[in-house]
Parts: C-alpha cells; sequence; structure tokens
C-alpha cells in the first residue's frame, strides 16, 4: 500500500468563495437534512467543502466516493467520526447505494458470484494491508501489538484494555499448562505470547502476512511458540483448544462452513474454541466499498444468523458476548497513537494522502460501531459430546 505525497488537505482554500457558491444537488442536501449534518455549516460535525467536486464524487461513486473524496482534500470536519455516525445513522451507505446506481450493483453482483476469499486469494489481505509497514502499527497499536477490540471494563489505558483482553480469552478457553492452543490469525503473536508466558501452553500460531510472522516469532523466541505462514484450510493436527481473534472478518460468507468444519476436524472433543469478531446486525455478501478498496480488501463482516448457521450441525454454543460499544474507544486510541507519532513517521514514504486515508479509517469504523450496525463479539463454542459443564468468565 503506497500513497502519492502530493499535499491534499487543503487544495482549495476551507470554507472559500467558490467552494460555498455551489449548493449541494438536492438529493446529497436531502440525506444530509435527514442526518441532521449540514455543508458548510458551523457545528463541529458539519462538513467544510472545499471543492464542489465532492458533490459529483459522491453521486457517481457512492459511499466509496465520499471516503476517497475525503482522501484527497474536497471536504474536511472538525468532528469526523460524529459526522460519519450521524450519516450511518441516517443509512447514508444504502440511500448513497440507491443514488450511485449501476457502480454498487455490479459490485454487489460480484460478491455473488465470486469466492473471494478462496485460497487462491487468502494472502492478498497480508501482502495488502499488514505487510504494508509495521512502524505503522508499532505507532497505534500497545506494547502487546493487539489489532482488535480492547476490554474496557475495569481499564482505563489502551495497554490495559488490551491486557485485559488478552486475558479474557484465556480464562474463557480455560487454558491449562501443557494444553496445545491453536491461534488462528494471530498477528503479531500477543495472544500467543501472553498464553505461552502466563498459562504454560504451547502454541501454534498461523497468519497470511510475512511482517506479522517476523515480528510474532521475534517477540515470542524463548517460548512454546511456533509461527506458520498458512491458510487454515491447510491446517492438521489436534489442538486442546482454539482461538480466533479478529480474523474471521477475512473468511468470507462462502467460507464459513468450511472454516468451522476444519475447527471441527482440529479441536478436541473434550475442547473449547473461542472466536473474537466483529459482527454486523444485518447479513451481507460483502463489505464496505471504501473499506474493501483501501483497507480490508475480500473482508465481510458476519451477522450472528451467519455464524450460527455455519456452526450448527457441528457445534453447541457455551457462550456469546458482545462487548461492541468498547471498540470506538479502542479504535479512537489508536487514532491519538497514530496521530501524535506521525510527525516521526516516513512521510516521504505515506504522504498525506495515507494520513487522511488511515484517518478517515479509524474514525469511520468508530462511527459504525457508534450507530450500532457494527458489534464486537467473544463466542465460545464446544463439541457435543464435550462432557463437562462450561461456566462464563468475564
Amino acid at each position: 500500500m503506497r500513497h502519492s505525497n502530493t499535499s491534499t488537505p487543503e487544495l482549495v482554500a476551507t470554507g472559500s468563495a467558490a467552494a460555498r457558491s455551489f449548493a449541494p444537488p438536492d438529493a446529497l442536501q436531502r440525506l444530509a437534512s435527514v442526518a441532521d449534518v449540514a455543508f458548510n455549516g458551523a457545528r463541529p460535525w458539519d462538513i467544510r467543502v472545499h471543492d464542489p467536486a465532492l458533490y459529483g464524487r459522491v453521486l457517481r461513486g457512492g459511499a466509496r466516493g465520499l471516503g476517497e473524496a475525503y482522501m484527497d482534500g474536497l471536504w474536511d470536519s472538525n468532528q469526523l467520526d460524529e459526522t460519519l455516525t450521524r450519516l450511518i445513522r441516517a443509512g447514508a451507505k444504502h440511500r448513497l447505494r440507491g443514488i450511485a446506481g449501476l457502480r454498487m450493483a455490479g459490485a454487489w453482483m460480484r460478491d455473488w458470484v465470486q469466492n473471494r476469499q478462496s485460497r487462491c486469494r487468502a494472502f492478498q489481505i497480508g501482502e495488502r494491508h499488514y505487510d504494508f509497514g509495521n512502524d505503522v502499527f508499532r505507532a497505534m497499536l500497545d506494547p502487546s501489538m493487539s489489532y482488535s477490540c480492547g476490554y474496557w471494563k475495569d481499564a482505563d489505558t489502551l495497554e490495559a484494555a488490551q491486557r485485559a483482553k488478552l486475558d479474557m480469552v484465556c480464562r474463557k478457553l480455560e487454558l491449562a499448562a501443557g494444553e496445545r492452543l491453536l491461534d488462528i490469525g494471530c498477528g503479531w503473536g500477543g495472544l500467543a505470547e501472553h498464553a505461552a508466558r502466563h498459562y504454560g501452553v504451547e502454541v501454534l500460531g498461523i497468519t497470511v502476512s510475512r511482517e506479522q510472522q517476523y515480528l510474532a516469532v521475534e517477540r515470542c523466541s524463548g517460548l512454546p511458540v511456533t509461527i506458520r505462514l498458512q491458510d487454515y484450510r491447510e491446517l492438521d493436527g489436534s489442538f486442546d483448544k482454539v482461538a480466533s481473534v479478529g480474523m474471521f472478518e477475512h473468511v468470507g460468507p462462502k467460507n464459513y462452513r468450511a472454516y468451522f468444519r476444519t475447527v471441527v476436524r482440529l479441536l478436541a472433543d473434550d475442547g473449547l474454541m473461542l472466536l473474537h469478531t466483529i459482527g454486523d446486525r444485518i447479513s451481507h455478501t460483502g463489505n464496505d466499498p471504501w473499506i474493501d478498496r483501501y483497507i480490508f480488501p475480500n473482508g465481510v463482516v458476519p451477522s450472528a444468523r451467519q455464524i450460527t448457521t455455519a456452526f450448527e450441525p457441528w457445534l453447541v454454543l457455551e457462550d456469546w458476548h458482545n462487548f461492541g460499544p468498547d471498540y470506538p474507544r479502542t479504535l479512537m486510541a489508536w487514532w491519538d497513537n497514530f496521530s501524535a507519532a506521525w510527525p516521526s513517521l516516513d512521510r516521504h514514504r505515506y504522504g498525506q494522502r495515507f494520513y487522511r486515508m488511515w484517518k478517515y479509517y479509524l474514525h469511520a469504523c468508530a462511527a459504525y460501531f457508534r450507530a450500532r450496525d457494527g458489534q464486537l463479539w467473544q463466542v465460545v463454542l464446544s463439541k457435543p459430546v464435550r462432557a463437562k459443564v462450561y461456566r462464563s468468565m468475564r
């Protein structure tokens, strides 16, 4: 992921007379009104138009056009997360899909027909997102490099929230010394290190990112941890416990059943599996078009129905924990870290457009959760043959 270093955010002076002289089209004006957002208004969440080309970009490109126009500096907001929260609550994505017309219909058909998360595509997300720069992720994340929602119940810092999340995963899995843990989508090794160091388990972690593998191997040196560059469908062996934290969003609806068949094949009869995933209140076959293009290619956020339908033949639901309200706080902590570190990052390499893209990404995701379209679920599953009674631990 590389972006031009062209100076962008103020291509046109903020609130310029030229921008103000072009009123937004009626369709966009109506949408903004429903969301209680004004073009060139005085409130912190109002949209400040720098270039009236914004309107055409949104009419042609829908939600993707809105995000791209932000990246290119055509508009700003003093409170971007609130602007986007209001637009999401007003159903902007669906309304814009109707305005943008055939382009959106074509994307829907592509998602319906293609298996965009097939084996031959499995490593694309690693190459295009996770591999572009460990320096950005080191600057943004906590010391454990946890790139998923923290648990803020008793925490007041990002580091404490992520440590609490990792420990909660281990306790929910009832980890015991000497057990084997499979970590599907191990990231930079935060859970693997925590589980091996504090619970005495042997861990196999898999990732589709070479940069993640490199750093995870380094941080887990000296511990009974193995990190492989591998797709989940290629796994074999037997494991007492299975965890998957922040990876299921890359599996895709066409592969949900294959994913859970793999878990059932690998999980011991008396074992437990914990699935930590973002969840959407509505079933979809594709992702937000801007997120899909610039952040998480081929990703899909599952619904509760899609998850339960996929595991229903083989697994028992032991516990379902929703702490979606913790995600906006996590995302905004990441933004604060990234923003503070930006002057020390290689700005020639990343460029101002990347900065605006990353800001839009984190604020848009925070808005998605604040609007309650998005949730964060930890689901504990077991095989029907498991005899031991499960007690929820939070």
